[in-house]
């Protein structure tokens, strides 16, 4: 039989049970945060990858942004975002003399479908006040969908322990309420002329 804790999922651990659940994440980027955690010749994402056991996939293209995908465990997605926030704060956080000036905000831009985005927000505002709170992070989701898709951007800025902890909550919500009907994928336009430019500029 059962135990009753693992039957109502009280008091089990909630993570236990998360372990099983592949989950995908969706980032969109702009040019220089995808340098950042590509690295010179891909060793960042490639340590990302190893380190995380998340797979990592970047939309191919230059257009100025492109599509980060996180999929795994949700401790392997986890991991692999607290890893790129770092690495963000760490390449980008820098002044140009090389100095931090305090711990300067990162922020990711999350991809979610829209039709998940209303159980962020929560009724009157509630759930998604209740993830600042908590966190001490900046969450926004844009009330328009992005082109050409049935998806939203959220934003989430912070320190990375913060970001974390938001990304964490925000997983913990669209794994509960699945997006109903289908979903458009938004895909940054893509422009010929501009891969050609980039191939040149890729010199590291």
């Amino acid at each position: 039989m059962a135990s009753p804790d693992r039957a109502s999922g009280v008091g089990g651990s909630p993570e236990e049970t998360e372990l099983s659940i592949t989950l995908t994440l969706r980032m969109l980027m702009h040019g220089k945060e995808i340098g950042s955690i590509i690295g010179k010749k891909g060793e960042t994402v490639k340590r990302i990858r190893e380190q995380s056991s998340a797979r990592i996939t970047i939309s191919e293209g230059s257009c100025p942004e492109r599509i980060t995908t996180i999929t795994g465990s949700t401790d392997a997605v986890f991991r692999a975002v607290s890893m790129i926030a770092f690495k963000l704060e760490e390449d980008l956080g820098a002044g140009s003399d090389g100095v931090s000036a305090g711990r300067a905000p990162v922020t990711l831009r999350l991809v979610i479908p829209a039709s998940q985005c209303g159980s962020l927000i929560g009724k009157a505002g509630t759930k998604i006040r209740e993830i600042r709170e908590s966190t001490g992070a900046q969450v926004q989701v844009a009330g328009d969908l992005l082109p050409n898709s049935t998806e939203r951007a959220v934003t989430v800025s912070g320190v990375p322990d913060t970001i974390i902890q938001c990304v964490r909550q925000i997983c913990a919500v669209i794994l509960e309420s699945p997006p109903k009907g289908a979903t458009i994928p938004y895909h940054p336009g893509l422009s010929l002329g501009t891969i050609l430019l980039s191939a040149n500029q890729v010199r590291g």
